[in-house]
């Protein structure tokens, strides 16, 4: 599955780079019991390797939120996924406990300091296309009680039938991976200042964590 850029949005953003990455035939578990051995030793390099100041500065974070401030979010109310995940473990806080695959490609986003994203594939309609949203447009993200209503110009990403997510923090829960889930679509989330070469190393990442933990072959 691909993912499209709107023209706009390109426009606005020439240097916006995001790539997809698919998985086939994973196995989703509720626990792995090497899984939790890996997550304690990311921890530990995490706190060995990172402060708050140091957090704050880096310049993968700094794009991030850089370009969270030029589409309307703020980054100090909803930080950057790996940001927060790093700054959870630093808070003396374990990494969420999801799943295998979200747990999983959550400690690539935390090793590669850049954002993931992943889909149920088989509950994605044809292509994905990044966009920018219309007032009115409704969305429900995952731990959502109601749908919100967005008030346009918000950047998000469907398939041909629905909103999947709000780029690049949210996902959709009509697309949250679950226990069922046998094939997924990655998101390797870039914003402008971050390069391809980054992102496919964390794509590189991602893959190695969830195939090591939930079988299934991937590509990007």
């Amino acid at each position: 599955m691909n993912l499209k850029i709107n023209v706009q949005l390109k426009t606005r953003f020439s240097d916006l780079t995001v790539l997809t990455c698919n998985v086939k035939g994973i196995k989703v578990e509720t626990q792995n019991v090497e899984l939790e051995k890996f997550k304690d030793e990311i921890t530990e390099k995490v706190r060995e390797k990172y402060d708050l100041d140091s957090v704050k500065n880096l310049s993968t974070f700094r794009a991030y939120r850089g370009f969270f401030w030029r589409v309307g979010i703020d980054p100090t109310k909803n930080r950057p996924a790996a940001e927060a995940l790093i700054r959870r473990i630093l808070g003396g806080r374990t990494i969420p406990h999801i799943n295998t695959l979200v747990d999983a490609y959550n400690l690539a986003s935390v090793k590669t300091e850049i954002a993931l994203a992943a889909f149920d594939a088989n509950k994605l309609k044809g292509d994905l296309f990044m966009r920018f949203a219309e007032e009115g447009e409704k969305f429900l993200g995952i731990g959502m009680e109601k749908p919100m209503l967005l008030q346009g110009g918000e950047i998000v990403v469907s398939d041909s039938e629905k909103l999947v997510a709000i780029y690049p923090y949210r996902d959709a829960d009509i697309t949250k991976i679950t226990e069922k889930t046998k094939n997924v679509t990655l998101l390797v989330c870039g914003v402008p200042g971050i390069g391809e070469e980054t992102l496919q190393n964390a794509a590189q990442v991602a893959l190695e964590y969830i195939t090591r933990f939930c079988d299934g072959e991937g590509k990007i």
